[in-house]
């Protein structure tokens, strides 16, 4: 149980906290986002996630399968997920990107941030 604890906390982030290691630019309109991520798999170690312009979210963390749901807000991707069947709760994020690369980061930018590759 507590290993599934531990990749909850990991995807509840949409993941780790990770340095910003060069310049990202800020994603702040849907469309923008969704040239980001149609088709487009986003990958880090254990997690591989598609997010669809029809506003699903379909992947796998660890083992277990990742659904949810999600909407832009203002300048925010916001999201409702579920992970081995647990609800991981509605978050907005503000995100962020450089070449090959996408950052997501709770709480409207204040949180833990996650980054994953566009593959």
């Amino acid at each position: 149980m507590s290993y599934k604890l531990g990749i909850c906390t990991t995807l509840a982030a949409l993941t780790l906290a990770l340095p910003v290691q060069a310049e990202q630019d800020i994603v702040t309109s849907q469309a923008d986002f969704i040239k980001l991520v149609n088709g487009k798999t986003l990958t880090r170690p254990l997690v591989q996630l598609q997010v669809s312009p029809d506003g699903s979210i379909t992947g796998k963390g660890a083992a277990w399968d990742v659904t949810g749901t999600w909407k832009w807000q203002g300048n925010y991707f916001c999201r409702d997920l579920y992970w081995g069947g647990d609800a991981l709760g509605y978050n907005c994020q503000e995100v962020r990107v450089e070449p090959g690369r996408i950052r997501f980061t709770s709480d409207k930018g204040q949180g833990d941030s996650a980054a994953f590759r566009l593959n």
